[in-house]
C-alpha cells in the first residue's frame, strides 16, 4: 500500500515514445517539486520516500524515465540520450500545466536536472542533485567476452543478458552499501528486474556521450540556486564529482559522511528535510504567526502515539494516560492517532489536528493479510514509506510545539528514525512495548532468520550507541514473561537483553475484572444461567474468516450445549453485515466497553492477540485461541506468556473446523479453569515510571 496516492496520473507521447507521470496536490498556490527517475534501473517508486512528506507542503510531480515502469522501453538509435530525458520532462510540465518548478534528481537525474535548468531557465527554480552521476564513456570492455565477471567486471553486455539478476543484486549492493540496508536494496532490485537487459544496454550503448567539458560548461550555465547532496562513500558516482558540480553551479554541498550512492531511500528523513528547506528557501518567507510561551505559563504536555494495528494498544494507552493524570493532575495529553485507535478514545483525551495526516496503518496490514494469516514482519517491513511518512508527522508536532514528554506504544517508526537521526529528539522520550525481538516463521528458512536478525542486531546497535536517546524504556509484563529465543547469530537473547535495557510495568489492565459477575450478565441481558459464548476477532480488521468460521460452528455447538447464545463482535473495521451468521447468532459492531462482555461471558473464542487473551485469563474465563499464521507475535510470544499462565486453549485455524471448534468450547465449558492470577496494576506502576521522567513523584 502507497502512503500517499497520486492526484493525477497523466502521459505524454514524443516521437512516438510514450513516458508516464504522476502528480500529487499541494496546498493551494505551493510551489511545485519535480521529481525526476534515475537510470531505467529504477522508476517513479524510487521517490516513494519522499512524496508523501513534500506534498504535505507543495506540489509533487515524478517523471518516468525511458525504460522502465509507466514508459516505453524505445529500440530506435539514441533514444535514451539525456537530451531525449530532458524533452520527455518538458513535456511532462507542460502536459500537467506547470510553468516552473524546483528540479530534484538522484545519480543520471541529478545530471538531467541540471541540465534542464541550463537548457529551459525559465522552467526551473532551483536544483537539488543527488549523489550526481556525470557522463563516462561507454566501458572499453563492456563488450567483452569473459570466463568470468568479478566486481565491476558484471557491468558487461554479455553478463547482463547471461544473468541480468545477477548484475542488478550486484549494483544495488553498490548503491546501498550501509549497514541494515536490507529492505532497501530489496526494494531497488525489485525495479530494477521491471526492466531487461536489452533496454539497459541501449542507455550504455546508443547515446552520445558528453565530455568532462560538456559537464562542467552546462553546469555553469545554471543560474538557479543549486543543492548538492553527496555520500562521501559514494561507490557509484564519486564523492569528487558532487564538489565539482558544486563548485560548477556555485551551489551549496552537503556531505555526507560514509553515505552510499542513494540516501533518498538509506537516510531519508535527512534528505526529506534538506528538500523541504530548499523549496522553502526559494519560496521567501511563510505568512503567518509564531507565538512563545514562556515556560512559567506551560501546562504540563504529554503526546501519546499509540500503535493503530489492533486495539490493544490503545486501551492500555488509555489507561496509562488516566493513571499518569490521577499521578499528575495538571497533565494535558495530546493524542497523535488514528482508527482504530480514535474509537476508544474518551472525553479526556484530546486528538491532536495532525492525526488527520497519518498514513493508514492498518489499512496496510489488512492489505497484507489472507485468509487467518498475516505474515507479521513481512508486512511491517513492507510498511517502510507509511512509517516513514507518519514519522515526518510526529515530526513535524513535536518541531512545532513544546511537550514534557513523548510517549510511543510501539511507535516502530519514531523509535527506528530517532535513532537513525537523533539530533532530532525535541522531548523527553519513553518507549512502550509488551514485545520484544523479531522472530522468524520457521518455514521462512535461513533467508528470513537472516533478516530478523539484521532488524534485531540494529535494534540493539541503536541501544548501545544512544542509550539516552529513550529516557525509559517500558516492558509491559514482567522478566518472566519474555522468551527466551536468542535475537540472532551472536546476539543475546529476548530476555537477557530487555532485562538489561528495559524497566517493567506488570501487565497493564484495561479493566479489573468485576465484584458481582452475575450483575453485570443482567446488565447485559443474559439470563443468569444461560451459557454465553463471545466471539471477537480484534480492531485491525483481519480477523473475517475466523468469524466466519466460528459463526459456522454455532449449530453443531447449540447441538452440544443447550441454549447456547453465540455473541459475534466484529470490532470498528469489519462491516457487521459482511459477517454471514446462522438463526441464534447475535452480530455487533464495535463494542467500546468489549471487556465488560468477556468477563461476564461463559466461554470467548478469540484470535491470539495479547490484550483480549490477558484480558480473558485475568477475569478467569474460558476461552479458545486461533494465533494468526505466521504472526511471529501471535504464534511465539502471546502462547508463551498465556502457557506459563495455564490459561486459554490454543487452536489451529488451518486445521480447525466447525464441528472441532463446537467440540472445543463444549470441552472449555466443562473444564474448570485453573490460570495463574494476574496482578494487572501495570498502568499504575507504568504511570510511577513515567512521572519520574516528567519530574513529578
Amino acid at each position: 500500500m502507497r502512503a500517499r496516492e497520486p492526484d493525477d496520473v497523466g502521459e505524454v507521447v514524443r516521437d512516438g515514445v510514450r513516458v508516464g507521470y504522476e502528480v500529487f496536490d499541494g496546498p493551494a498556490d505551493a510551489p511545485t517539486v519535480l521529481l525526476l527517475t534515475s537510470w531505467a534501473i529504477v522508476h517513479m517508486r524510487q521517490w516513494k520516500a519522499q512524496v508523501p512528506f513534500l506534498a504535505r507542503e507543495f506540489r509533487v510531480i515524478t517523471v518516468e524515465g525511458r525504460g522502465n515502469g509507466a514508459s516505453d522501453r524505445p529500440r530506435g538509435p539514441g533514444a535514451y540520450s539525456d537530451r531525449e530525458y530532458v524533452g520527455d520532462v518538458v513535456a511532462a510540465l507542460d502536459a500537467s500545466g506547470t510553468e516552473r518548478a524546483v528540479a530534484v534528481g538522484l545519480s543520471r537525474g541529478a545530471r538531467r536536472a541540471l541540465q534542464l535548468a541550463a537548457e529551459h531557465p525559465d522552467r526551473v527554480a532551483g536544483v537539488v542533485a543527488i549523489g550526481t552521476a556525470l557522463p563516462s564513456p561507454c566501458p572499453s570492455d563492456f563488450d567483452e567476452v569473459r570466463d568470468s565477471h568479478e566486481g565491476w567486471q558484471k557491468y558487461n553486455r554479455h553478463y547482463w543478458k547471461a544473468d541480468f539478476r545477477g548484475w542488478v543484486e550486484f549494483f544495488m549492493s553498490r548503491v546501498v552499501p550501509e549497514p541494515h540496508s536490507t529492505k532497501q536494496w530489496e526494494d531497488l532490485v525489485g525495479w530494477g528486474l521491471e526492466t531487461d537487459p536489452e533496454t539497459l544496454i541501449r542507455t550504455v550503448t546508443d547515446v552520445g556521450h558528453l565530455t568532462a567539458a560538456d559537464t562542467e560548461a552546462f553546469c555553469r550555465r545554471v543560474r538557479c540556486p543549486v543543492l548538492v547532496v553527496h555520500g562521501d562513500a559514494d561507490a557509484v558516482a564519486p564523492y569528487e564529482g558532487g564538489v565539482a558540480v558544486a563548485s560548477w553551479t556555485g551551489g551549496s554541498l552537503v556531505s555526507i559522511p560514509g553515505g552510499g550512492h542513494a540516501p533518498t531511500v538509506r537516510d531519508p528523513v535527512r534528505v526529506n528535510l534538506l528538500i523541504r528547506d530548499f523549496v522553502r528557501s526559494l519560496a521567501g518567507p511563510r505568512p503567518g504567526r509564531v507565538s512563545w510561551v514562556p515556560a512559567r505559563a506551560r501546562p504540563r504536555r504529554v503526546l501519546m502515539v499509540s500503535s493503530p494495528i489492533g486495539l490493544g494498544h490503545a486501551r492500555r494507552d488509555v489507561a496509562v494516560a488516566e493513571a499518569l493524570r490521577e499521578r499528575c493532575p495538571d497533565t494535558v495529553v495530546d493524542w497523535l492517532a488514528q482508527h482504530p485507535v480514535t474509537a476508544v478514545l474518551g472525553p479526556r483525551d484530546r486528538l491532536h489536528p495532525a492525526s488527520g495526516s497519518l498514513a493508514a496503518e492498518s489499512a496496510h496490514i489488512e492489505a497484507e493479510a489472507g485468509e487467518h494469516d498475516l505474515h507479521a514482519f513481512r508486512a511491517i517491513r513492507r510498511m517502510d514509506e507509511v512509517l516513514l511518512a507518519n514519522f515526518h508527522v510526529f515530526h513535524d508536532v513535536v518541531d512545532a510545539e513544546h511537550y514534557d514528554l513523548v510517549i510511543a506504544d510501539e511507535g516502530w517508526e519514531i523509535d527506528h528514525f530517532l535513532h537513525e537521526n537523533p539530533e532530532l529528539k525535541r522531548s523527553p522520550y519513553a518507549w512502550l512495548t509488551d514485545v520484544v525481538g523479531w522472530l522468524p516463521m520457521p518455514d521462512g528458512g535461513p533467508a528470513e532468520a537472516a533478516l530478523t536478525a539484521d532488524h534485531n542486531a540494529e535494534m540493539v546497535e541503536h541501544i548501545a550507541r544512544y542509550p539516552r536517546l529513550r529516557d525509559l524504556s517500558v516492558f509491559v509484563g514482567e522478566p518472566h514473561d519474555l522468551v527466551t529465543c536468542p535475537l540472532g547469530p551472536g546476539l543475546p537473547t529476548v530476555r537477557d537483553w530487555t532485562c538489561e535495557h528495559f524497566a517493567f510495568a506488570g501487565w497493564v489492565s484495561t479493566a479489573r475484572p468485576p465484584r458481582d459477575r452475575e450483575r453485570l450478565r443482567a446488565e447485559l441481558g443474559w439470563e443468569g444461567d444461560e451459557p454465553v459464548c463471545v466471539v471477537t476477532a480484534g480492531g485491525s480488521g483481519v480477523g473475517s474468516a475466523l468469524l466466519r468460521r466460528v459463526a459456522a460452528a454455532y449449530p453443531y455447538a447449540r447441538d452440544r450445549v443447550p441454549g447456547l447464545r453465540m455473541v459475534l463482535v466484529t470490532g470498528p473495521r469489519i462491516d457487521p453485515a459482511s459477517v454471514p451468521v446462522p438463526d441464534g447468532v447475535e452480530v455487533r459492531g464495535h463494542v467500546p466497553d468489549l471487556e465488560r462482555e468477556l468477563a461476564a461471558c461463559d466461554v470467548a473464542v478469540v484470535q491470539g492477540g495479547l490484550t483480549t487473551t490477558m484480558e480473558l485469563a485475568e477475569a478467569g474465563r474460558p476461552f479458545l485461541y486461533f494465533p494468526l499464521a505466521h504472526h511471529f507475535e501471535q504464534q511465539i510470544h502471546v502462547p508463551y506468556r498465556l502457557d506459563r499462565l495455564g490459561a486459554g486453549t490454543r487452536m489451529d485455524y488451518a486445521t480447525a473446523t466447525p464441528e472441532s471448534i463446537a467440540a472445543a468450547i463444549a470441552e472449555a465449558l466443562a473444564t474448570p479453569v485453573r490460570s495463574a492470577p494476574i496482578a494487572g496494576d501495570g498502568a499504575a506502576r507504568a504511570a510511577a515510571l513515567l512521572a519520574s521522567v516528567l519530574g513529578t513523584s
